[in-house]
């Protein structure tokens, strides 16, 4: 199994909400302070566009390192 595109743009669940935004903004952040902006509205982009949570889950695993 390949590791995370971003594995330098760690991050760690807040535990609060179950929502697409309470994925989406901190690991868009994460990339942004990371200084990846690019990768950031990509993964925005693409997330939204996710059809399920576990779509969604699945992306940011892929995306960075979720601690």
């Amino acid at each position: 199994m390949e590791g995370p595109a971003y594995p330098d743009a760690p991050v760690q669940p807040s535990g609060e909400g179950g929502n697409a935004h309470s994925i989406i903004g901190p690991i868009s952040g994460a990339l942004q302070r990371a200084g990846y902006v690019t990768a950031a509205a990509e993964f925005a982009a693409n997330a939204m566009r996710s059809e399920s949570c576990n779509e969604l889950r699945q992306l940011a695993m892929r995306t960075v390192n979720v601690r």
